[in-house]
């Protein structure tokens, strides 16, 4: 990647991080007593612009890994809901494969290759998810219908793409 268009995006990621932590801080009541995995989502941050910087596109994939465990540990922080990482965990091999993907595209590979590899990935992590939430408590009284219709859609879309990329 050039590196005007690196520079580009490395400010453009800054501000946008910039913008969401004040944005969040105005809006959200109570969010100093929550920011502490911000941290976490912060040094996956601070990983990805290191990709960029650096040119090593396979930083990516801890980036994902830090910045989506961040996240979902302010998801639990917020809601109280430490009790969902008996099946939040399998998300950590949807991590892996936006990782695969975001490196792919850094990198400048072929988009095909990367979302093969890392869209596999990313379908047994939701199955995973699905099935464990299903089992350890996490859809047992709440409607799992509109998570079920947009990973059937997803499945739908995504299809095609990947029985086109199987061919070639």
């Amino acid at each position: 990647m050039e590196y005007n268009r690196r520079s580009s995006i490395i400010t453009g990621l800054l501000l946008v991080l910039m913008g969401s932590w004040f944005l969040v801080d105005r809006y959200i009541p109570g969010f100093d007593d929550r920011w502490w995995p911000l941290i976490v989502i912060g040094v996956g941050a601070a990983l990805l612009v290191a990709a960029l910087l650096t040119g090593i596109s396979a930083l990516a994939i801890p980036a994902c890994i830090v910045g989506g465990i961040g996240g979902l540990l302010y998801w639990q922080n917020a809601t109280d809901n430490f009790e969902s990482w008996a099946y939040a965990w399998t998300l950590i091999p949807g991590f892996v494969g936006a990782g695969f993907i975001l490196s792919g595209v850094l990198s400048g590979d072929s988009l095909q290759g990367s979302v093969r590899r890392g869209g596999h990935l990313l379908v047994i992590s939701a199955v995973l998810f699905l099935i464990f939430g299903s089992f350890l408590g996490g859809f047992w009284g709440r409607p799992l219908w509109p998570v079920l219709l947009i990973v059937l859609g997803l499945g739908l879309i995504l299809w095609p793409m990947v029985r086109s990329m199987q061919r070639q």
